[in-house]
């Protein structure tokens, strides 16, 4: 029997190399992204290529009620899902006072507000089913404030708490809940966030979504509660546990300066 995984998020970057990793395990998709047209290719090039039934939907997870309006769909279809990957997100540079509002709202809409109300909707499905699988999005951003992205570091870390306590309680029920934490990743996350990133990416070998993707499939099924791609990622996420608040903060706003400036 075919499993299913709903992905948003899937049209690029992570999201999108997510939904070929599970197409060549056979399972059945759900595709969810505000770019139908770019669903709609990646749909009949999977079901082609891997004989597998694709489900799209083009929705804004920003907008208020959109994770509702998904799940009635899948309803209405007969459609349950197996694996939810909550992959959707969108981050922002500058100081956070001359930040557009719109702009900060959406960002908590998608990160947090849509993870959390897509998790609420599938998660007692799956505790009666007593199998399933939960994978969200974190970051590296988690683990500590980000001055000049401070939204974007403040729902990750969000993310990460939420993912590791909900996992905990469901874990008896034949569930898991992985949150997933990519360092700098080649994707089209850059684009979409308007980060002034020359210097960040320039002349710098980072991982690309096809190897965080393949990394995260494997902890999700594992049910690893946290996985952080990559050894220097690791090394650094536990190393600000030791170190005092005010000097963390202070250290990521100079390498937040340093990787924006020109």
């Amino acid at each position: 029997m075919s499993m299913t995984a709903l992905i948003t998020g899937a049209s690029n970057g992570i999201g999108f190399e997510l939904a070929k990793v599970h197409a060549e395990k056979g399972d059945d998709l759900v595709l969810v992204a505000r770019s139908k047209d770019k669903l709609d290719a990646l749909g009949r090039e999977l079901e082609e290529k891997h004989k597998i039934k694709v489900y799209i939907i083009g929705k804004d997870l920003s907008r208020p009620g959109s994770a509702k309006e998904i799940y009635d769909e899948l309803k209405l279809n007969n459609i349950s899902v197996d694996y939810l990957i909550n992959n959707a997100g969108s981050g922002d540079y500058g100081f956070f006072a001359d930040s557009d509002w719109n702009r900060q709202e959406q960002m908590i809409n998608l990160n947090v507000t849509s993870l959390v109300h897509l998790t609420w909707l599938f998660l007692p499905e799956m505790i009666n089913r007593k199998s399933g699988r939960i994978l969200n999005l974190a970051s590296t951003a988690s683990f500590q404030p980000g001055p000049t992205m401070s939204v974007y570091f403040a729902s990750k870390a969000f993310v990460l708490s939420f993912s590791e306590a909900i996992n905990n309680e469901v874990r008896d029920h034949g569930v898991t809940v992985t949150a997933l934490c990519p360092g700098p990743t080649l994707s089209g996350f850059q684009a979409a966030s308007s980060l002034r990133d020359k210097k960040l990416f320039e002349n710098k070998k980072f991982p690309g979504s096809r190897e965080v993707a393949e990394f995260g499939y494997r902890a999700m099924m594992k049910g690893k509660a946290v996985a952080i791609h990559g050894l220097m990622n690791t090394l650094f996420a536990n190393s600000v546990r030791f170190a005092p608040r005010s000097q963390v903060v202070k250290f990521t706003r100079m390498v937040q300066a340093k990787k924006y400036e020109f």
